[in-house]
C-alpha cells in the first residue's frame, strides 16, 4: 500500500481541511457562548419593588392610615416575564379570562368559612362540637372577594401594635364593656388600647408572667414554644414574646366577639380553635409550655380527655400552668359564687388525672398551679399500675391530628436507655435551637430527610432570603404576621429570625413528609392544614403569604382558584404573596390573581432564567366595601 509523505499534495490537503474544520468549530462555539451569556444577562435583571421606578402605589383614596403600606406592582414593565400565548382570542374568551371576581356583601367582611356560626348551630353542643371546624360543601362555597370595612386602615407596626389597634378595622365594643373590670381592652377615640390585662391578671400580663418566672425559669432558653388555651385577646402570648417565647394562642369564634381577630390585629400569633372532640392540629411533643388562665375547660372530665391531649402535645419535661377555678378555691369561692365542696371536688379530679399521666406538681402558689410532664416514661409503668385510667394509647401515630378524634389515653414516649435521658432527644436552647439539627432529623424519623439535607436546606434559604430582600420589603418592617403555606423544614421562618416577624408554618396534610414536629423542635410554631379547605383565621390577618410549590401539590386535588380566593381572604389589603412553582402553574395563578385585583409579576428563579421554577410576587390592592352598605 502506498504511503502519504508529509510533503505530498494529499497530506497538505488533509492538514488544511483539519485546520478549516477546527476553525469552524471554534468560531461556532465562541458564538454560542457569547449568545448564552448575553441572554442570561438580559433575562436575569430583577426589579426592586422598593426603589424601582416601574413600581407605583395603588391609586385609591389617600387616608391617614397609609403610613408604611407597601407599593403595588405596575401592571406593565419591561422587566415582566411574559409567558402568555399571543394567539388571537375571541371576545367571549377574553371576557372570561379578565372578568374580576365580585366583592362579597359587607356583612361577610369577617367571614370564617369553617367556623361559620350559622353552620355551627346544626351540630351537637356537647363537648363544643358545634364550635369545631365544619367547612362548607361545594354547593355552599362562595366565589367573591371578602371586603375590608369602609374605613379600614393598615395596622400599626410592631411593637406599637401590641398595645393599640384601629377601631374601624375591628368595630366591636363588646369586649371593652364585658371585660372592662378585667382590663382586657379599652376604646380610646378611634383606637382600641390593650392594657395587657386578663381574667386572672387584671394588673397586667407582665406582672402575671413575673410571678410564673419565680416558680420556673422563663429566661434561660429552655422554654421557647407555648400554647395558650382559651386565650382571650392573647395578652399572655403578647408579653411572652419579649422573653423569646412564642405562643400559639387559640380561642373559638364565640360570644366574645373577635378575640382571635384582635390578637392577630395586634401582631400576636393566634388561631381559631377549641378543645372539643377533635385533636388539636399539632404534632406530639411540640410545646415546651401549655397555659390555661380561667379557660373554662373541664380538665377533670371525660376521663381526663383534655389533659391527655395536652400531654400528647407537650414536650418531655414540659410544663402545664393552670390559674383560675378551681385553683386557690379557698380564697376565691365567694367571688366565683360556687360551693366549696364543688370546687374541691373539681381540683381533686384534675390532680388525679395529672398524676395518672405521670405528671409531677412542681409548684402551687396563690392562684398558680404548675405541673411538669416527665422526661421519659421509664418510671411511668409503676404509676399506671395504680392509675388504670387513662390507659396507654394503642395508636401508632401520635402526630396524626387532622380531624382525628381525641382519645382518653396516655401517649407513649419514645423509649430511652436511662432515667436521665429525654425521650425523643433533647433540643438545644434558644436561639441556637433554630439552627441545630432537630432530634427527629437526627433520629431519622422523617423519611428522606437526614442531617445533610437539613444543612443544605439552611444554605438554600440563605440564598432565597437574599433574593426576596431584593424584590420585597421583608427587611423594612412592613410585615409582621407571616404564613409559610408549605413550610417543609421551617427554613423560611429560620431565615427571618432577626426580623420583627413571626411565622405560622403550615404543613399540608397532603404532603409526603410530616415535618411539623421538626419545625417545633427548631423553636417555631405551625399547624396542619388541608388547603382544599379554609384556614382557621379571620379575614385580613396576615401581611405576607409564602407558597413554595403548594399549587403543584394541590392542582389535581381541588380547584386552585379556591385556594387563591382563600389567600385573598386572609391577606391584608396591600399585603404580599410570594409563590414559587413551575412556569405552567404560575401562569394559571397569575391569570386568577388578576381577577382578584392583585398586581403581580413573574420573576426568574434565584439561580437564573434557565431554571424551570419561577417566582410570582403579588400585592393585594387596597380597596374597601361600599360605604353605602355600612349600617
Amino acid at each position: 500500500m502506498a504511503k502519504d509523505y508529509p510533503a505530498s499534495p494529499k497530506a497538505q490537503h488533509l492538514q488544511e481541511s483539519k485546520k478549516q474544520r477546527l476553525t469552524y468549530v471554534l468560531v461556532v462555539s465562541a458564538l454560542c457562548v457569547a449568545f448564552y451569556v448575553l441572554g442570561a444577562w438580559q433575562n436575569s435583571t430583577m426589579p426592586n419593588p422598593v426603589a424601582d421606578s416601574a413600581i407605583s402605589r395603588v391609586d385609591c383614596d389617600t387616608v391617614a392610615q397609609r403610613d408604611g403600606s407597601v407599593p403595588s406592582f405596575a401592571p406593565a414593565s419591561e422587566n415582566v416575564l411574559d409567558f402568555d400565548a399571543h394567539h388571537q382570542l375571541n371576545l367571549s374568551e377574553t371576557e372570561s379570562v379578565v372578568q374580576q371576581f365580585p366583592a362579597c356583601p359587607l356583612n361577610q367582611s369577617e367571614y370564617t368559612p369553617c367556623e361559620d356560626r350559622k353552620r355551627g348551630r346544626l351540630f351537637d353542643r356537647d363537648m363544643l362540637i358545634y364550635r369545631e371546624r365544619h367547612c362548607p360543601g361545594k354547593d355552599e362555597q362562595i366565589r367573591c372577594l371578602i371586603p375590608a370595612p369602609p374605613k379600614y386602615k393598615n395596622p400599626f407596626r410592631w411593637p406599637e401594635s401590641r398595645d393599640v389597634a384601629w377601631f374601624d378595622n375591628i368595630p366591636h365594643k363588646e369586649l371593652s364593656i364585658e371585660k372592662a373590670v378585667q382590663n382586657w381592652i379599652r376604646v380610646e377615640g378611634n383606637k382600641f388600647r390593650f392594657p395587657g390585662g386578663g381574667t386572672m391578671f387584671p394588673h397586667g400580663a407582665d406582672a402575671y408572667i413575673d410571678e410564673i418566672s419565680k416558680l420556673i425559669s422563663l429566661s434561660d432558653g429552655r422554654i421557647r414554644t407555648a400554647i395558650d388555651t382559651g386565650c382571650g385577646v392573647a395578652s399572655f402570648g403578647a408579653y411572652l414574646l419579649k422573653r423569646n417565647i412564642i405562643t400559639v394562642s387559640f380561642a373559638p369564634r364565640d360570644t366574645h366577639e373577635a378575640q382571635v381577630q384582635f390578637a392577630l390585629e395586634r401582631g400576636v400569633p393566634a388561631i381559631l380553635g377549641v378543645m372539643g372532640s377533635i385533636r388539636l392540629p399539632y404534632p406530639s411533643r411540640a410545646f415546651d409550655l401549655a397555659h390555661c388562665s380561667r379557660c373554662l375547660i373541664p380538665w377533670g372530665g371525660h376521663d381526663g380527655l383534655y389533659l391527655a391531649e395536652i400531654d400528647r402535645i407537650l414536650r418531655p419535661g414540659g410544663y402545664w400552668i393552670h390559674s383560675g377555678p378551681p385553683i386557690n378555691w379557698k380564697t376565691h369561692h365567694n367571688g366565683w359564687k360556687r360551693a366549696e365542696e364543688d370546687l374541691k371536688r373539681e381540683q381533686d379530679k384534675i390532680e388525679d388525672v395529672a398524676r395518672s399521666l405521670c405528671w409531677n406538681k412542681v409548684a402551687e402558689k396563690e392562684d398558680l398551679s404548675i405541673w411538669q410532664k416527665p422526661k421519659n416514661h421509664l418510671e411511668c409503668a409503676d404509676i399506671k399500675k395504680k392509675h388504670k385510667i387513662p390507659h396507654i394509647c394503642k395508636s401508632d401515630n401520635p402526630d396524626a391530628a387532622w380531624y382525628k378524634k381525641m382519645e382518653s389515653c396516655l401517649t407513649p414516649l419514645p423509649e430511652v436507655s436511662n432515667q436521665g435521658s429525654i425521650a425523643g432527644g433533647e433540643v438545644a436552647r434558644w436561639p441556637k435551637r433554630a439552627f441545630t439539627v432537630p432530634p427527629r432529623v437526627k433520629r431519622g424519623t422523617i423519611p428522606g430527610i437526614d442531617e445533610k439535607k437539613f444543612e443544605d436546606d439552611m444554605k438554600l434559604w440563605e440564598k432565597r432570603l437574599a433574593y426576596y430582600k431584593r424584590t420585597t420589603p421583608i427587611a423594612q418592617g412592613r410585615y409582621r404576621n407571616v404564613m409559610d403555606m408549605n413550610a417543609n423544614l421551617g427554613g423560611f421562618a429560620a431565615s427571618l429570625v432577626k426580623y420583627p416577624v413571626w411565622v405560622m408554618n403550615v404543613v399540608p396534610v397532603n404532603s409526603d413528609k410530616d415535618t411539623l414536629g421538626a419545625i417545633y423542635e427548631r423553636g417555631f410554631i405551625g399547624t396542619y392544614q388541608d388547603w382544599c379547605e379554609a384556614f382557621s383565621t379571620y379575614p385580613r390577618t396576615y401581611d405576607l403569604l409564602h407558597a413554595d410549590n403548594l399549587f403543584s401539590i394541590y392542582q389535581d386535588r381541588c380547584d386552585i382558584t379556591d385556594i387563591l380566593l382563600e389567600m385573598d381572604r386572609i391577606l391584608r389589603p396591600e399585603g404580599t404573596a410570594i409563590i414559587r412553582d413551575t412556569v405552567d402553574v404560575l401562569t394559571k395563578v397569575q391569570a386568577i390573581a388578576q381577577r382578584m385585583r392583585w398586581d403581580s409579576r413573574i420573576l426568574d428563579h434565584e439561580d437564573g432564567p434557565f431554571n424551570q421554577e419561577k417566582v410570582l410576587v403579588a400585592v393585594k390592592t387596597y380597596w374597601t366595601a361600599d360605604p353605602s352598605e355600612h349600617s
